[in-house]
């Protein structure tokens, strides 16, 4: 079966809306690198025929910009002698206002770069242009994407109110990851949508569609993990190999390696484990820390700060976790075995990167039932209606638990304990109970809700199911979470 258009329907929808209104537009829209920005706008281009310029904006100066926009015109077919190729910056914006009036949808992707010091003042002239557009008498049947995959930046172009094109937008997207649902759409369609296949493409990929195309192209989904792995981090052609220094490490040039991977092999780590590190490894910045820290979850929203429940956003304890599947696997499982290609063999290097992997699944799976409970509930679907999770629950006793869940309508709780491997289940219910118990302890008002736990593995033999379920447990697995979807 040849490859589709998975899941987005929403966001579809809302570009088909705009694209029907026949009038002037200027939206934005951002997400994480490979999220499908662009495949999702060609989807709704396709379908309305709208003529477009699409210009992958570069990481140059004013000189390649415009070699990009002259290239663009080429491939589109745009007609210089109706609309002539730019060649300043002022120029260019000048050529969207011809082009929006002409009935054309230009699409300016990697937008964030114009916040470069030597592409910014191309906002000040591309505001003139939206307001006069904005303004015409008679409607102005083009419009105006700009696609952007660093927030912080896209943020500073657009939402800063001393930003040139400040309240300019007329619509606003955030393209997130797929839903689960849409996962194994893919996997239906394309390989066996097993529970130990799903969690191990989820934990590499999570959301990310570019990557399970990638992983189609090469014959990979439906591959065993191993050779899975071969194929997309470790034979030469593999198109994975490089992905994320060029996609998430290019940003950063080299400054906050340390951090990063230390926070990916532990994640839940504190600052005062993260400063040690970086000063273990490097006396002259062990102070800095801090500040990198703070750049990666700001910035970059590469990591993210988790607070203990209920506390203040301005508390200054916090455990820290790389936000992306796709980062944290690289960091802390393929990159090192990656590395050293060259000088190994390429079967030992995927059966160590694996083996280190399959630890990294577990705090995946976690991540992986959270999402599948919210889902499940957003949908409707038989399961825990959920009002919201409580997360980042720790006290001085390291009480954790893997999943909290509550239920206004009904006033319940429920608590679970997720383990990859199943036969890890029957001995974490103790501990579980234990940490449960200091939790209706610390916080009372939850202690008058009904209480319900629940174990959770990918897959649980009904052997297992039984004597679990015998001391009072729900059981669930990625078969029953699934179910539906």
């Amino acid at each position: 079966m040849s490859w589709g258009f998975y899941g987005r329907g929403t966001e579809l929808d809302t570009l088909r809306a705009i694209l029907r209104r026949g009038r002037w537009f200027f939206a934005q829209i951002s997400g994480r690198r490979r999220i499908g920005k662009t495949t999702l706008i060609q989807q709704a281009l396709q379908e309305c025929g709208a003529r477009a310029l699409y210009v992958q904006i570069p990481d140059s100066g004013p000189a390649g910009v415009l070699s990009a926009v002259r290239d663009a015109f080429e491939t589109f077919a745009v007609d210089p002698t109706v609309v002539p190729v730019p060649s300043t910056l002022t120029a260019l914006a000048d050529t969207v206002g011809r082009l929006a009036r002409l009935g054309f949808i230009i699409v300016l992707d990697e937008f964030q770069y114009f916040n470069r010091k030597h592409l910014y003042e191309f906002t000040s002239h591309l505001q003139r242009v939206v307001d006069e557009l904005a303004r015409e008498p008679e409607p102005v049947r083009g419009g105006l994407f700009v696609l952007g995959s660093i927030h912080t930046e896209m943020t500073a172009l657009l939402e800063d109110r001393r930003a040139p094109l400040y309240n300019r937008t007329t619509d606003t997207i955030h393209l997130g990851h797929l839903d689960v649902s849409a996962v194994l759409e893919i996997l239906r369609a394309h390989a066996e949508p097993d529970p130990a296949r799903l969690l191990l493409l989820w934990n590499l990929f999570e959301g990310v569609p570019k990557f399970y195309r990638d992983c189609y192209e090469q014959d990979a989904l439906d591959a065993d993990r191993r050779e899975l792995l071969r194929r997309m981090f470790f034979q030469r052609s593999a198109p994975l190999r490089t992905e994320a220094d060029n996609w998430f490490l290019h940003e950063l040039r080299g400054r906050y390696d340390v951090v990063l991977k230390y926070v990916a092999r532990n994640p839940g780590c504190s600052n005062g484990d993260i400063e040690s590190h970086v000063h273990s490894m490097s006396e002259d910045t062990g102070e800095q820390a801090g500040g990198y820290l703070k750049i990666l979850i700001e910035r970059y929203r590469m990591i993210e700060r988790k607070l203990p429940i209920f506390a203040k956003a301005t508390a200054r304890r916090g455990r820290y976790y790389i936000r992306d599947n796709f980062l944290r696997s690289w960091l802390a499982a393929l990159a090192p075995a990656v590395a050293a290609i060259n000088f190994r063999p390429v079967a030992d290097l995927v059966a160590q990167a694996d083996d280190r992997l399959k630890e990294a699944e577990g705090y995946g799976l976690e991540r992986l039932v959270a999402e599948l409970y919210e889902e499940r509930s957003r949908k409707g679907l038989p399961g825990f209606p959920l009002s919201h999770r409580i997360e980042g629950y720790w006290d001085g006793g390291e009480t954790e638990i893997d999943l909290v869940a509550v239920d206004d309508a009904s006033d319940r709780i429920r608590f679970g304990t997720c383990k990859r491997s199943p036969d890890a289940l029957l001995a974490s219910l103790g501990p579980t109970d234990e940490h449960v118990g200091r939790f209706l302890a610390a916080h009372p008002r939850h202690a008058s809700r009904a209480v319900e736990k629940v174990a959770v593995a990918p897959v649980i033999a009904p052997s297992l199911a039984r004597r679990i379920a015998s001391r009072g447990w729900i059981v669930e697995d990625l078969r029953t979470l699934t179910r539906g979807l």
